[in-house]
């Protein structure tokens, strides 16, 4: 885009947050009584008449998308000013406003009062601040004008006398508040004040660990209610910002919006001495809007012309690009946006010295990999899909795994796509280098490696989880891998986990029904029962892959090794003779709490119970690993029945799964399955 293009953008959109009133921002959500004005968020109203006897609505504002915490070392800090306006007699105010981090939102009361937060323990984790106008014995309250930290209870962990520090809640004063949270620290600090600057002591300052309080992801919002009262709860200045790796002397004033993951207004000064000339200048102000009134009607002609010129210059090479490529198959036609980098092929022989034999890294069934250096990615690996019917198995397999890597998938403990090329016969694709290669090869190295720790093995297991995590719960489409095992996770430098080949991945539809059957594809020994007879995947079957890929990292034994031995069984039998210890990897040398092993073990084999019902999930296998409690297991390996919806012959077969399970026809069709590696 030319710079005078941008400039005019610039220009247009700081008019466009001069002339008008705080817009409502598009990734905040209300709930209850909470509504916009132009100059505020009001979260509650005072009621017509202090005769009602009825608790009225709370008033929440969330972040419409939660946040990640724990992506890295998080630390964060918000800057907000609220007012809260207080009834005339005989009204009584209400019970006064929080600043709230909560994991799931509908786990929140609606219309109990106590500032919109639950009056008993809840399941599920919150944390926070609240600012509360009412006094309640009961709840431990030390007045009714106090700071106080909420952790999972309503019942206070810390209170704060505000009135002894000069401040009054219910003044219907501004009152702006700083809030700080310093990861390598574990401390939370509050600073309350009526104007700048931020006071040099903050009121309360207490140590925490958030991470062994929140989710992985958490909603950032406010809330406040009335209960029987009757007060006017309104915020007028949001701004939430988060810090990854925080050094100790960095300053996390929230000065502009930058980082601003919840920033109302927009505005980046975010000065409260805005607040305090309003009524002084407002009919300067007027004078002034109109004035960047013309000056955005002027710039948006010009703007609306340069687009619409630029468009249709795009228009044209886009036409071109599509003739070009109108002889290759649907499957690959790709917008440039949807993809990281289209690569050149000759960029990529170059890279790999002419696919030379020599810098294979990995081989599979339908593709080898590379090792390369490119210039505009550096290094990475270059997996190759075997040369043959583009339309067939393997450009499917292209197709499918460009097409996931691309849709949504960001995630520290998943492999990263770096481009892709298709050229005549050629389809590869360009991943991120793991200079520790793939879990299987470190895993079963013939010689007694060392190197892979009982404490490296559970990280690694907790980096697959937190993966298929994010594919089963967080992704805008529910994905299943269908093709999890260790082979396909690969170890960087550090020996952290992350998941890759989406060959087989299968995209959902949350709006859809119901899956439809198909034939089981896969490797042999991770493959949950009921998908081979179903040909239906599940989140519980690559559960049950995850639950192999567990007890292979623990005892060091392959799903199925030369003796034709499957592991599953083998523990399920160590389980039944109450010796499961006995399966730990004889590798590690008995360096491992057994505590510790034994819960990994009782994880691995409650997420390969043969009633896929029974399995946890993802996020329950993972809190498991981390020293959860794991279910009651039963004694011997259960027996499930499985009505199996292959077609012909096996289409009416019932299959009896467990301790007789030696004595079942199997009928996979193994054509469909890769080689194990």
């Amino acid at each position: 885009m030319p710079p005078y293009i941008q400039f005019l953008l610039l220009l247009l959109s700081s008019s466009i947050f001069t002339i008008t009133s705080s817009p409502p921002p598009k990734n905040l959500t209300l709930i209850g009584s909470a509504h916009f004005t132009n100059t505020s968020i009001i979260l509650t109203e005072q009621i017509p008449t202090c005769t009602s006897r009825s608790y009225s609505p709370n008033g929440r504002i969330l972040h419409s998308y939660p946040i990640r915490f724990f992506n890295s070392s998080l630390s964060f800090s918000t800057r907000f000013t609220f007012k809260v306006t207080p009834p005339p007699p005989p009204c009584i105010p209400g019970d006064g406003i929080a600043f709230l981090i909560a994991s799931d939102p509908n786990s929140l009361p609606h219309s109990n009062g106590y500032i919109g937060l639950p009056d008993s323990p809840i399941s599920d984790p919150f944390l926070a601040i609240e600012f509360d106008t009412t006094f309640n014995p009961a709840l431990g309250d030390i007045n009714d004008n106090h700071l106080a930290l909420d952790v999972n209870s309503i019942i206070s962990v810390a209170s704060i006398d505000l009135t002894s520090k000069g401040i009054y809640l219910k003044s219907g004063k501004r009152i702006t508040v700083w809030i700080e949270y310093r990861d390598p620290e574990k401390i939370i600090r509050v600073w309350v004040g009526y104007l700048d600057p931020k006071p040099q002591h903050p009121l309360l300052s207490l140590p925490i660990d958030i991470s062994k309080i929140f989710n992985d992801f958490m909603y950032v919002g406010f809330s406040a209610s009335n209960g029987r009262g009757s007060s006017v709860h309104s915020i007028e200045k949001i701004q939430f910002h988060t810090f990854e790796s925080l050094t100790p002397n960095m300053q996390m004033e929230t000065t502009t919006s930058r980082s601003c993951l919840i920033c109302y207004p927009e505005d980046p000064s975010f000065q409260d001495s805005e607040i305090a000339v309003w009524n002084d200048h407002h009919k300067d102000n007027r004078v002034l809007e109109l004035a960047f009134g013309l000056l955005f009607v002027t710039s948006a002609l010009i703007v609306v012309a340069s687009l619409v010129t630029v468009y249709c210059v795009c228009l044209n090479k886009r036409r071109m690009l599509r003739q070009r490529c109108a002889d290759r198959p649907q499957m690959y036609r790709f917008q440039e946006t949807e993809v990281p980098k289209k690569l050149k092929l000759a960029d990529i022989r170059s890279a790999t010295k002419g696919f030379d034999p020599n810098r294979i890294i990995g081989q599979g069934a339908s593709s080898v990999v590379y090792e390369a250096h490119l210039p505009s990615c550096g290094n990475v690996a270059v997996k190759r899909f075997s040369k043959g019917n583009q339309t067939g198995l393997l450009g499917n397999q292209f197709a499918t795994e460009l097409a996931t890597m691309v849709g949504c998938l960001r995630h520290k403990n998943l492999v990263q796509l770096q481009g892709w090329c298709c050229e005549g016969n050629e389809l590869v694709l360009v991943y991120e280098y793991m200079p520790n290669g793939s879990l299987d090869k470190i895993l079963h190295k013939r010689t007694n490696n060392r190197s892979l720790t009982f404490e490296k093995r559970l990280n690694i297991l907790l980096g697959v989880s937190s993966a298929l995590v994010y594919l089963h719960e967080e992704c805008e489409r529910q994905i299943i891998h269908r093709d999890v095992k260790t082979c396909n996770i690969m170890l960087d430098a550090d020996f952290n986990a992350k998941l890759g080949d989406f060959g087989l991945a299968e995209v959902y539809e949350h709006s859809a029904r119901k899956r439809d059957a198909t034939l089981p594809a896969g490797t042999m020994g991770y493959l949950a029962p009921e998908y081979v007879f179903s040909g239906i995947p599940t989140v519980k079957t690559d559960v049950y892959s995850f639950g192999v890929v567990v007890l292979e990292v623990a005892t060091g034994q392959r799903p199925v090794n030369e003796d034709g031995v499957v592991v599953t069984d083998w523990m399920w039998d160590l389980w039944e003779k109450k010796i499961l210890i006995a399966g730990a990897d004889p590798k590690l040398m008995g360096r491992y709490d057994k505590v510790d092993m034994e819960r990994m073990l009782m994880a691995g084999l409650i997420c390969v119970h043969p009633n896929h019902q029974l399995r946890p999930t993802m996020k329950e296998a993972g809190r498991m690993l981390r020293g959860g409690m794991v279910p009651e297991l039963p004694m011997r390996k259960p027996v499930v029945m499985i009505q199996s919806v292959m077609p012909e012959r096996s289409s009416e077969m019932v299959v009896r799964l467990g301790a007789d399970e030696s004595d079942t026809p199997w009928s996979t069709p193994r054509t469909h399955f890769s080689k194990a590696n």
